[in-house]
């Protein structure tokens, strides 16, 4: 009886080990069939190479979420755009009513037209700050200088595209606006004239300018997503900056599920940001002259552009000459391209930096100075502190930051006898 109730057991602990055995066998082939989908099929393998299993430093913070938060506001931007156009007129005489037959008639109109205004607003909100946190931790330092020159290329074409489509609605602003920017081009010594007027269509802002800015408005979001993804290669070449300024790659994480979900927790942050402009205060950021119809015959009183522009606008007019305050205005922004190949210095995080980061903080206030100064009326103090801030902004990029390094340097490799 006993030998006969151990072959039971003998029986059933085979089984058991049978089970066992085909269970491992089908978990293993499964993981097989997993690994084939994910590492052999280029495009699921592409995926899991750049948004699964892609390399993040363990460190990032909250201020690494503005990259993805600006693709999402890309993404928003073309999206309500394209539904917009269904219903807007390119038309001088059609284009403010076009607009207003949005808000008033089509369902929702109201909806996706202020969040197309206020997302203009909240995506250079997320781009200043990404350019920011770029400068503090030393994003634009080796290797990832032509990283920080796409972004500065992508930066242009962003405003260039805010510029025509602040043009669009055919108010106030948006026609004189579209004057006074377009007439810098007469600047050029030689043809200048002749370019302007090809811009124009004619002799004057008029019918054609308003169709030509329509078609480079709705290009350029297009273009910009193209180089979004040269600057994501560019990205994923040399990895994401640390916030200690390390690149061993010994205490990287996939990016999910860590920076999935804390970049999901920030675009939730934000879109309730962005939500109570959109619900609750829509004009806020946008100008009240700009829900006036166009009138060539009589000139605004106080003429200012969108917020995002009133730096680069104060940089302009701080210089009284034409030329030099055009090349200026076009220099604040080109000067950024420099950053990579004039830093000196050893260390990124501003934070290791006590001497430059007094100085950043410095940059932070002038920006926001020379951003007050855009929208004050053209007197004294506001033109004398608009220049000295603009002297400022400028010594920053082409001599603090090249210098401060080399201090640095000499400080770091300083030895007592």
């Amino acid at each position: 009886m006993t030998t006969n109730l151990l072959k039971k057991n003998d029986l059933g602990l085979n089984k058991i080990v049978k089970q066992t055995a085909l269970a491992t066998r089908t978990r293993a082939r499964n993981v097989s069939v997993n690994k084939f989908r994910w590492n052999k099929n280029y495009l699921l393998g592409f995926v899991d190479s750049h948004l699964i299993h892609y390399p993040t430093p363990i460190g990032l913070t909250y201020a690494w979420s503005f990259g993805s938060l600006a693709g999402m506001c890309l993404v928003i931007q073309i999206i309500s755009g394209i539904l917009l156009s269904t219903h807007y007129t390119a038309n001088i005489d059609l284009a403010f009513a076009s607009v207003e037959y949005i808000m008033r008639d089509v369902p929702n109109g109201w909806f996706i037209r202020y969040t197309h205004a206020n997302g203009a607003s909240m995506f250079f909100i997320v781009v200043y700050s990404h350019i920011f946190r770029g400068l503090y931790y030393g994003s634009y330092s080796k290797p990832r200088q032509l990283l920080w020159c796409s972004g500065v290329i992508l930066f242009l074409l962003v405003m260039g595209t805010a510029f025509t489509g602040y043009v669009l609605p055919w108010g106030q602003m948006s026609f004189w606006g579209a004057t006074v920017i377009t007439n810098m081009v007469t600047a050029i010594p030689f043809g200048g004239q002749t370019i302007v007027e090809w811009l124009w269509g004619g002799f004057t802002v008029n019918a054609p300018t308003l169709r030509r800015f329509y078609s480079v408005h709705f290009l350029l979001p297009f273009i910009i997503a193209g180089l979004t993804l040269v600057h994501l290669a560019l990205l994923h070449k040399d990895g994401s900056n640390s916030p200690i300024g390390s690149d061993t790659g010994v205490d990287d994480v996939p990016f999910y599920p860590y920076y999935f979900a804390k970049d999901l927790f920030a675009f939730t942050c934000f879109v309730l940001f962005f939500g109570i402009f959109v619900f609750f205060f829509p004009n806020f950021l946008n100008h009240p002259d700009n829900c006036i119809p166009a009138d060539p015959m009589e000139t605004p009183k106080h003429l200012v552009p969108e917020w995002y522009f009133l730096p680069f606008y104060a940089i302009l007019r701080s210089i009284p000459h034409k030329a030099a305050g055009i090349v200026a205005m076009g220099g604040s922004i080109l000067v950024m391209l420099l950053i990579p190949y004039t830093y000196t210095g050893y260390i990124r995080n501003t934070t290791y930096r006590p001497i430059f980061k007094i100085f950043y903080w410095l940059l932070v206030a002038d920006f926001l100075t020379l951003m007050w100064v855009g929208q004050a009326p053209i007197t004294d103090p506001f033109i004398a502190l608009g220049q000295l801030a603009s002297v400022y902004y400028f010594s920053f990029f082409l001599f603090l930051i090249p210098l401060i390094g080399i201090i640095e340097t000499k400080l770091v490799n300083y030895k007592v006898n």
